[in-house]
């Protein structure tokens, strides 16, 4: 799965690295959790790409309460075409969730132990996601989101069955197509190659969510 990431990179950095013509500030983020708002690009009207704030846990547009959206703050991508809470997301509503690292736990004898994640290159990427618009019977709209994830490639496995999708930037493009058919989508679902990536340990701190230092990321 993917329970917590990071975002630390200046605003102009991401600006170049997507091709977005106007960011609003953002400010470092060492700890990013389930159901904050998370900088996500989507394609608006015409093709251009637009970032939004997005809340980090899918709401689907048929849910009764927002609070079905904690527990779907992940979508396998095994199944996602098929999953109610997905799949209309999955054909029409994609998303880039920006990131440049992220978390996962392994468990030991008598804890968790975090590890942190990045490219070897340490440059921005983004996750493949979906987002949704919700409207509460008060008539309040929420956007939110959720991460795919895939099985994990050599360097996760010792940590984590699991891992979150992570996208080639050729293939920004296409995920944002809203024409782009599934068996092209399916393609992309895959793990990222093991070989770009490192990894290391990082203190508990991050366990907390309140937690949202550089300290975060500092390897042990």
């Amino acid at each position: 799965m993917c329970g917590r990431f990071t975002l630390s990179q200046p605003t102009d950095a991401i600006a170049s690295a997507f091709n977005i013509a106007q960011i609003p500030p953002l400010e470092p983020r060492y700890n990013i959790a389930p159901t904050q708002l998370i900088p996500s690009i989507l394609s608006a009207p015409g093709g251009e790409k637009q970032l939004q704030m997005l809340r980090w846990g899918l709401i689907p547009s048929w849910a009764k309460d927002a609070k079905i959206g904690a527990k779907l703050i992940n979508a396998r991508a095994e199944t996602v075409s098929e999953k109610p809470s997905f799949k209309a997301a999955f054909k029409r509503r994609r998303c880039l969730i920006v990131a440049d690292g992220f978390y996962e736990w392994q468990r030991q004898e008598k804890q968790k132990q975090p590890y942190y994640f990045r490219l070897q290159n340490s440059q921005l990427f983004a996750f493949a996601g979906l987002w949704e618009q919700w409207k509460s019977p008060d008539e309040d709209i929420i956007n939110s989101c959720t991460v795919l994830t895939t099985e994990a490639n050599d360097l996760l496995r010792p940590i984590h069955d699991r891992m979150p999708v992570i996208l080639e930037s050729k293939d920004y493009e296409l995920w944002l197509d809203s024409e782009a058919q599934q068996p092209q989508l399916q393609q992309l679902l895959r793990p990222y190659q093991a070989a770009l990536m490192t990894s290391y340990t990082v203190s508990t701190k991050v366990n907390n969510p309140k937690n949202n230092t550089p300290e975060c990321i500092n390897s042990l």
